[in-house]
Formats: C-alpha cells, structure tokens, sequence
C-alpha cells in the first residue's frame, strides 16, 4: 500500500471508524510530532486521546486527501474535512495540512496544522469575530 493510501486508511479508522486501537499502527514508537497542540509533543497515545474529543464535537464527519505530494521519504497532504454541527446540523468545513517523514511504513516525523480556530468557530463555541477582534489585540475574556 502507498504511503498516500495508508495515511486515508488510518484517518478512516480512527475518525471515522472511532477505531482507536489503530491510531498507533501508523507510527514510529519514536514519533517526533509538532503543532497539532501548539508547545506540546503528541505522542501516539495522546493522538487516542485527541481523536475521541474530535469525534464528540462533529456528527457525520467526512474527509479527503485533496493534494498529496511525496518527495523520498516525505508525504505532504491537504486535508479537506467536513462534518455537522450537532447542535443543528450545520455543515463545517476545514482545511488542514500534514507533513510526514516516514520510516518504511511508519512515520516518524509529523508536522500537522488544522484551522482549529475555524472549527471552534463554526461550531458556535467562540463569537462570530473572534478572529477579527484578536487582529486587534483585544481578549475574548
């Protein structure tokens, strides 16, 4: 299986399948992983962890590699989300972005972004102009 395949087969069964005992098989016991929690290194077990609170804030969640490029021993992937709000069944969006060094056939470095500040925002947990008013400095407590 290609790398590209093997990254949409874990993020199937792990968040779409809530398959947990999963979230390991893709990496190194070793993972070096930065910016999924900005300051904090993930470890696979935290990733257990993280999938399950991801899977409680959406209903029907949904994803798909848009833009995948490998270059040796590298895979860089778009990631395009999408779920429902569960409060009212409001369609969210997200973009994210993985770079993964890979060891045989696990990673041993991951480099993640996702847009959590759009996600909070689209499911109705920050104000309508978070963004706008931390642009200018202010605090939204």
């Amino acid at each position: 299986m290609d790398r590209a395949a093997r990254l949409e087969q874990w993020y199937r069964r792990v968040y779409l399948e809530g398959d947990l005992d999963a979230v390991g098989t893709l990496f190194t016991p070793d993972l070096q992983e930065q910016g999924l929690l900005p300051g904090l290194a993930v470890t696979p077990g935290d990733l257990s962890v993280f999938a399950q609170a991801m899977m409680h804030l959406v209903d029907e969640p949904s994803f798909r590699l848009a833009k995948v490029i490998e270059s040796g021993d590298w895979l860089s992937a778009l990631i395009e989300l999408e779920a429902r709000r569960p409060s009212d069944g409001q369609p969210i969006r997200l973009i994210g972005q993985v770079m993964l060094r890979f060891e045989g056939d696990k990673v041993a470095e991951a480099y993640n972004s996702l847009d959590f500040l759009g996600l909070f925002l689209q499911l109705g947990l920050l104000p309508k102009d978070a963004l706008e008013l931390g642009m200018t400095g202010q605090r939204l407590v």
